[in-house]
């Protein structure tokens, strides 16, 4: 069963005949043609080839009549019919052979339905000189496969208390056989088999549920096969049972907020929402109401065109609810700080109220100012984040657009001059790596006395000339730096000795293996407490875009023919 609207409709040939044939209980309207609108649970749903009657609620809902008394005043029954999805209303002809409807007094049987039948039935009493008239809907369906039912039926629900008891009957089949037959029953819950135990008992017609649980609850299924007349029919009726809260929980509204424990904050000229969040447990036939009121006037006499309400319903377990009602004010004003807001609620157990409590804030101009302070700390800190992480790509950047080009006024002939131990190992790194990444991907000047030095010359008047003549001295550490003893002292004293004096050269230390005794040279000693040493790590510093090229690239001098793609990234 579903709620649908049921039209009723009189046609009076004049107000002098009106009283005269309408018996008590059927009074003719005042105009000529009117209708009204009669809210009623009469949809009927049923399933195809499945038995169904009709009753025309004229006898039972709108008069005081019955079929009999109906009669003898002079008034007939007729039935008509309009198609699903039409307005046309056709007469219903029961004299038809093999019809499968039939009028037996106001009822209409179907003797079974079939899925043409969805339609609305009017009944008509009426006489010479009047007429009422209202509409049954009928929707035939067809059960889902595999399933007793249909999902598109919309079942009748009752609601039995928790832990309570209660009682189903099988709707609906009184009627359809004698009084004095008990045709089979079977009972389905959710299609599955409804078996009896001690909390839910099975009997006939009836399910008694003598505790209930929350798991009891769901769509319970009758189907009725009974025989009339030879023929076999079946009736299937749906009920939903819904478990509902108990009566020993059952109490007054709660108001959770507005509360005692909080203040509302509003701003003068802002959007102000004051909410009202109201608890109701589940009571039985109880009308449920929130509302608010402003100086003692209730919602609905509210005038002012700032002023919006918003009502909001959240469903819970048990049939509870909350109900928040919004109270909007648009542009709050210092005379709307001064107002009483009280919010309202009541149930069938009482009513209850709560005020809420305002409290005016403007804003500050220290807020403001602290809002300000805060982006601009926060923009340092992403700053100082980000140059602590990239400075070498923005040394490298700004030197490659506005550094200085050392080679145009010091007058020197390299750019680096390498100092290295002449062993097998380091020969290849200097040779093989570091002078062929230095001369041929960054464009670099670079001298070596074993391969720039001229024959018959002295060893330390050439060395101490190509420091003197090279900007950048980079010294290869290793532990065989320091046992080839001579030439290796030479170059370095001579680097630290000139950077001390006239910082005309820069010296440059690569660590190309780790040194465990390098407190035993006093100038390599002090060389590694003033200067960075960059550290050669194997396989991972061959690539050119690592660390230890950025970080030599930037100790090198600026060469302005450099160029973005030379430059190591």
């Amino acid at each position: 069963m579903v709620s649908s609207v049921l039209v009723l409709c009189v046609l009076c040939a004049g107000a002098s005949t009106g009283s005269s044939s309408l018996a008590a209980g059927l009074t003719a309207p005042r105009s000529a043609d009117s209708c009204y609108d009669w809210d009623t649970n009469r949809t009927m749903q049923v399933y195809v080839g499945e038995t169904v009657r009709l009753s025309c609620p004229l006898f039972s809902n709108i008069t005081k009549y019955n079929y009999s008394t109906a009669q003898e005043a002079g008034l007939t029954l007729a039935w008509y019919w309009t198609r699903q999805n039409q307005d046309l209303e056709e007469p219903i002809n029961f004299l038809l052979k093999d019809h499968w409807i039939s009028k037996e007094m106001d009822i209409l049987w179907f003797r079974p339905t079939s899925v043409n039948d969805t339609g609305a039935y009017i009944c008509m009493l009426r006489n010479n000189t009047h007429y009422y008239k209202i509409a049954v809907p009928l929707i035939v369906l067809q059960k889902d496969p595999g399933s007793c039912v249909s999902s598109h039926v919309q079942p009748d629900r009752i609601m039995i208390p928790l832990e309570g008891d209660g009682e189903l009957s099988c709707p609906d089949i009184e009627g359809y056989y004698p009084a004095q037959e008990k045709p089979p029953i079977s009972w389905y819950k959710n299609c599955t088999p409804v078996e009896s135990y001690s909390e839910k008992q099975v009997k006939y017609n009836k399910i008694y549920f003598n505790i209930m649980r929350q798991n009891y609850a769901g769509n319970y299924t009758c189907i009725v096969n009974y025989t009339v007349n030879g023929t076999t029919s079946t009736l299937t009726r749906t009920v939903f049972v819904k478990v509902v809260g108990p009566p020993s929980m059952q109490k007054k509204p709660v108001i959770h907020n507005p509360n005692n424990q909080s203040e509302i904050i509003v701003t003068l000229g802002a959007l102000t929402k004051l909410s009202c969040q109201v608890f109701f447990t589940f009571v039985m036939n109880s009308e449920t109401e929130v509302w608010w009121t402003i100086d003692g006037k209730r919602e609905e006499t509210f005038t002012d065109p700032r002023v919006e309400i918003y009502t909001s319903v959240e469903c819970k377990e048990l049939e509870d609810k909350i109900i928040t009602k919004t109270l909007q004010i648009k542009e709050f004003s210092l005379q709307d700080v001064k107002r009483n807001y009280t919010c309202f609620a009541r149930n069938v157990l009482g009513e209850v109220s709560r005020q809420a409590s305002l409290r005016l804030t403007t804003p500050a101009p220290i807020v403001e100012l602290a809002c300000g302070l805060g982006v601009t700390l926060l923009l340092m800190i992403s700053l100082f984040i980000v140059c602590y992480v990239y400075w070498l790509e923005l040394v490298l950047l700004y030197r490659a657009h506005f550094g200085t080009d050392e080679s145009v006024t010091d007058g020197k002939e390299y750019d680096i001059y390498i100092s290295y131990a002449r062993h097998a190992e380091e020969e290849e790194f200097v040779l093989l790596t570091l002078r062929s990444v230095l001369e041929n991907e960054f464009g670099y000047k670079v001298c070596i006395f074993d391969r720039d030095s001229l024959p018959g010359g002295t060893i330390t008047d050439e060395t101490l000339g190509f420091i003197r003549r090279s900007r950048r001295l980079i010294v290869v550490l290793s532990p065989n730096y320091l046992l080839k003893g001579s030439q290796t002292l030479l170059e370095l004293k001579a680097g630290v000795n000139n950077m001390a004096q006239s910082g005309s050269v820069r010296v440059i230390l690569v660590q190309f293996k780790p040194l465990k005794a390098a407190g035993q040279l006093k100038e390599l000693k002090h060389a590694r407490a003033a200067l960075t040493v960059l550290k050669w790590k194997g396989e991972k510093s061959n690539d050119l875009h690592c660390r230890f090229w950025k970080q030599l690239c930037v100790a090198l001098p600026v060469k302005r023919k450099l160029t973005p793609e030379t430059t190591p990234r």
